[in-house]
């Protein structure tokens, strides 16, 4: 593309990343890839006439090979649109090879995207390499080929599955109009990522605020950077850096970024109950010390230039974290969000979802069965619970 050094890049779709792990669900980050083909659907919010995705190997312990890329729109599971496919290069090279720790973009390449496309991006790993960074509750299918498959079109080709992204870290777009400072970031934990979700069904809260800020004739990229298990003040092997580590990357470093709906803190508060084996109890974290935690990523929101809207801990009443301590914990919480004048906005997710006979457990009709994590419905009433006008 003759113009590629003037294209202004803006979000199209990004996942947060993490350490190669077992995760929730059967997933290959563990075994990493060998001449193999990997397929994976993704859905943008932003428009454009070029594209270019990102690729990590943040917690790669050696350098990753990726010998061929291609973008191509959906059709249907592994299938893509005839005529669409456009292959990716690097520098110009077919290949790339990316250090331990690192990412790389691609160049860009010519296509036409309207908010809402999904795109399919194939890549081709010719020589083993090692465990995959990963996105790991991607709650859409990713699709695992022999060989080298980037151009085939028979979908029965890519017979294994799973609900993970590997190595992809964004897809970029530009072209889409005069660049503006709009992205809005959901940040959290589990129920910003979308568990209990319909798979490949586009229906974790994210999905619906992007879809109502459309409608709503205010369309906005919106990005979803939550991560299942993911801590505000902790870090865990299979949960992700904790949400102070990773805001600066995810959030603030994300392009355009203009605010940030944060909900997290359920899992601190939880796990201190249980004793799990991906995460040791920490029985004397406080309220205070989430609060504390919570004013830190305001700070540093608020010296980026960056709205905030603070979201209420929704109940768990009946599952496995719910205590009396838990409880007190969470209602603690939700009073200094809801009160303290701190964020730029609130988003009561907790009131929206209470069952109205008790206010400590989800309401049966949004609950995905639980007792924790939201169904369709329940995303659908957090998406309707936010400002848009804050963001």
């Amino acid at each position: 593309m003759s113009s590629v050094n003037f294209l202004v890049w803006q979000a199209g779709w990004a996942a947060s990343m993490q350490r190669p792990s077992a995760g929730f669900d059967k997933n290959w980050a563990e075994e990493g890839f060998a001449d193999q083909t990997v397929r994976q659907v993704v859905r943008v919010t932003g428009t454009g006439t070029a594209a270019r995705v990102k690729l990590s190997n943040r917690y790669g312990t050696a350098p990753l090979e990726v010998s061929g890329a291609r973008l191509a729109r959906t059709d249907r599971g592994p299938a893509v649109h005839g005529g669409t496919g456009r292959r990716l290069t690097f520098g110009g090279a077919d290949s790339v090879r990316i250090p331990a720790g690192g990412e790389v973009h691609s160049d860009a390449v010519e296509v036409r995207v309207a908010a809402f496309d999904t795109l399919t991006v194939s890549l081709y790993f010719a020589r083993p390499t090692g465990p995959a960074t990963f996105h790991a509750q991607a709650f859409a299918t990713s699709y695992r080929a022999a060989g080298e498959q980037l151009g085939e079109v028979d979908p029965a080709v890519f017979g294994e599955t799973t609900v993970s992204w590997y190595h992809l870290a964004a897809v970029e777009l530009a072209g889409g109009g005069a660049a503006r400072r709009d992205t809005v970031v959901a940040f959290g934990d589990s129920i910003t990522d979308g568990f209990g979700s319909t798979v490949d069904g586009h229906a974790r809260y994210p999905d619906a605020l992007a879809e109502r800020l459309a409608a709503a004739g205010s369309p906005r990229r919106v990005l979803n950077h939550g991560i299942g298990g993911n801590l505000l003040l902790h870090d865990s092997a299979w949960y992700g850096e904790s949400a102070g580590e990773r805001f600066g990357r995810d959030v603030l470093e994300q392009p355009g970024v203009r605010s940030v709906v944060v909900l997290v803190g359920l899992n601190d508060i939880g796990f201190s109950e249980v004793d799990l084996p991906t995460y040791k109890p920490d029985p004397d974290l406080s309220a205070g010390q989430l609060i504390a935690g919570y004013e830190g990523l305001i700070d540093r929101a608020r010296a980026a230039g960056v709205r905030v809207t603070g979201a209420t801990i929704t109940p768990f009443k009946g599952s496995e974290y719910h205590t009396p301590a838990a409880e007190a914990k969470r209602r603690e919480v939700n009073a200094w969000i809801r009160t303290s004048g701190a964020f730029d906005a609130v988003a009561d997710f907790a009131a929206v979802l209470a069952d109205p006979r008790d206010a400590d457990a989800l309401a049966p009709g949004f609950d995905c069965g639980d007792r924790k994590h939201p169904n369709d419905a329940g995303y659908r009433a957090m998406a309707a619970a936010v400002d848009l006008a804050a963001l």
